[in-house]
């Protein structure tokens, strides 16, 4: 029993995942390439190997006759018969070749080709491996920066984080751990390149479901997600329990399940808001912590206009624009936001043309600002959650903005339309014209 041979086949197989079989057919082929160095022709050269033992026998296969022409393929009947006495002409005989006697350049080819097949495996196990991992999230360890490109090592396999993937503002030290989002994985000659994101929005939601128990077993359902990264992050979720609070469950006790995300985001703010069915409703959540007024969406257009109370203007929009932005992303809707005063002059926001023909629609009017707290007041779970994770952290730039002197609000933000790819222009109030839509 070839006991050696054994023992690094069994490390091979533990160590670089690569099965017994393949390597069984590695040594084989490069017997049959040594045999090839060694008479010039493999033609006849045939190898067996017991998979048990790991003893091996190579031999060739020769034609018995009486005068020999190619003693590669030929043997006489003389020589045969001392190997075998019951040898006749035109029989194919099992001549046994020693390894031993194989010269130096036959043994070197022979290693070559037994350490480019476990090459080639490994790759293909590495492919395979992180294949399956792609579209979802792996912590690897910084390594070095490449230009402005970061190399991470995953484990078996090294990573690029490409600039473009990069959120503005991150800084990563040699050996540091972060998670990454595994955007794709190519098989190259040169073994898998992998590329990764921190930028993806499926990061956050991946990173939820990791977090969160109650996404994890199907409870609660991750609806949409709209991100800009490093910067914030707003998430509408459902739950299909009517006994689980599905935003509470994403917040977790004193925030602590929404907390470690964000510290794995750096900081990122991240908004939960409840998924609705009813476009109106969804719209007014989305564009939380503002208070709303009234809502007209219009689902076949997929827009929708926004009252808002004079004061609330630019809490609503956000600075720069974000959380408007945001909330369009999620809806899928175009949303123009005008204040009570902007939209008592404004052409189009009258009400009785968008009442749907649905009075239950027409009831539960926005018009009404204390409905809604009622609506998410009620049980004190959302506002509780709100008030505690994101009034004091995630909304800070906000309020600012809330008291930012009113003329410069409706000179700045006054008439916008904000749409899914987040642009936004000023209109020029003085000529009253509508909002130019973008």
């Amino acid at each position: 029993m070839n006991k050696e041979l054994m023992e690094a086949l069994d490390i091979l197989e533990k160590e670089k995942d690569i099965p017994k079989e393949t390597l069984f057919d590695a040594i084989e082929n490069s017997l049959i390439t040594a045999c090839k160095n060694h008479f010039g022709k493999a033609d006849n050269v045939k190898v067996e190997i017991d998979k048990e033992t790991c003893d091996f026998l190579c031999y060739a296969e020769k034609e018995v006759v009486e005068e020999v022409e190619d003693d590669v393929l030929q043997i006489s009947l003389e020589d045969a018969r001392e190997l075998s006495h019951k040898a006749q002409l035109g029989d194919m005989l099992h001549v046994e070749i020693k390894s031993k006697e194989f010269g130096r350049i036959a043994t070197q080819n022979a290693k070559n080709v037994i350490l480019q097949k476990i090459r080639e495996e490994e790759r293909s196990v590495i492919y395979n491996q992180y294949y399956e991992k792609e579209k979802d999230v792996v912590t690897g360890i910084v390594q070095r920066h490449i230009g402005r490109n970061i190399s991470i090592n995953l484990g078996k396999a090294d990573a690029i984080l490409n600039e473009s993937e990069q959120v503005k503002g991150e800084n990563f030290r040699p050996t540091e751990r972060i998670k990454v989002y595994i955007l794709e994985v190519k098989n190259t000659p040169k073994g898998p390149r992998i590329l990764v994101s921190r930028t993806h929005p499926e990061l956050v939601k991946r990173l939820f479901e990791a977090e969160v128990t109650e996404i994890k077993d199907g409870t609660v359902e991750l609806m949409s997600i709209a991100r800009e990264a490093g910067s914030r992050t707003k998430l509408a979720v459902r739950s299909i329990n009517p006994n689980v609070d599905a935003v509470g469950a994403c917040v977790g006790i004193n925030g602590a399940r929404v907390n470690s995300i964000v510290d794995e985001l750096r900081g990122e703010k991240i908004d939960i808001i409840n998924w609705d069915e009813n476009p109106g409703n969804l719209i007014q959540n989305a564009l939380s912590p503002a208070k709303i007024v009234a809502v007209f969406a219009d689902p076949d257009e997929k827009t929708a206009k926004v009252v808002v109370p004079d004061y609330q203007l630019s809490l609503a929009i956000g600075k720069e624009g974000q959380n408007a932005r945001l909330a369009a992303r999620l809806t899928g809707y175009k949303i123009d936001i005008k204040s009570e005063t902007q939209a008592k002059d404004a052409v189009g926001f009258r009400y009785e043309d968008y009442v749907y023909d649905d009075e239950e629609y027409e009831d539960e009017s926005y018009e009404d600002e204390e409905g809604f707290e009622e609506d998410y007041g009620g049980d004190g779970l959302y506002d509780e959650a709100e008030e505690r994770t994101y009034e004091t952290d995630a909304y800070e730039g906000d309020d600012e903005d809330a008291g930012e002197d009113e003329s410069f609000v409706e000179e700045t933000y006054g008439d916008e339309t904000y749409e899914d790819d987040g642009e936004e222009e000023d209109a020029d109030e003085e000529s009253g014209e509508e909002p130019e839509e973008i």
